[in-house]
């Protein structure tokens, strides 16, 4: 806990001072204009890989970057976040965002690593589609290979999830929003961006 009492100490003293004017702005209200949906992951910074300041982004952060199908019946948090953001916060778009190395995909590959941690275990059920297609259409690759596969698979599920929630389907319908899906490879700092066209994960932006 040192280091983060340190922390805490340098944003006072530094990074609250010299940004005082935004978070006294900020004070009462939020406008973000994107609900970001990233793994929980600690090498994943959605703020440093979006260049974001306070308040510009809403962020989700769930293990496997899972988005569940909408249940009226279920208690889960992240459809409130996601209804919250869409519904009452108006961000125009929605960025999923996978990641390599993802623990929570290579626990779906291996599933009996998950025997210990059953909660863990039963989340990644809404994932399952996306293992499923990768058995059936992505054979004969290397264990690495298969791992990115799934991750980016899994990406484009939680894609397609988004459009079973109430708040996001108005706004799909009334055109205000947009829905976006990422690659992000941690050790080069590459983003990759799903094209429906192509139904591939290309290089973005593009390079200059």
């Amino acid at each position: 806990m040192e280091r983060i009492r340190e922390g805490v100490r340098r944003f006072r003293r530094e990074i609250f001072l010299q940004k005082r004017e935004l978070y006294e702005s900020l004070a009462e209200k939020q406008q973000p204009d994107v609900l970001f949906l990233s793994c929980g992951d600690s090498r994943v910074e959605p703020s440093l890989l979006t260049g974001s300041d306070p308040g510009q982004i809403f962020v989700e952060r769930t293990p496997g970057n899972i988005v569940p199908i909408y249940d009226d019946a279920a208690r889960v948090g992240v459809s409130a976040s996601i209804e919250y953001a869409v519904a009452v916060l108006g961000v125009r778009d929605i960025i999923i965002c996978g990641h390599s190395a993802c623990g929570a995909m290579k626990g779906l590959l291996h599933p009996e690593k998950l025997a210990e941690i059953p909660a863990t275990a039963r989340w990644l059920t809404f994932a399952t589609p996306a293992v499923e297609l990768l058995e059936r259409t992505h054979g004969g690759l290397t264990e690495e290979q298969r791992l990115k596969a799934l991750i980016q698979l899994n990406v484009v599920e939680q894609m397609s999830h988004l459009h079973t929630h109430p708040a996001v389907a108005v706004r799909l319908k009334a055109g205000s929003l947009g829905i976006h899906g990422w690659f992000y490879e941690i050790h080069s700092g590459r983003v990759d961006a799903y094209d429906p066209v192509t139904d591939k994960f290309e290089p973005w932006p593009d390079p200059a």
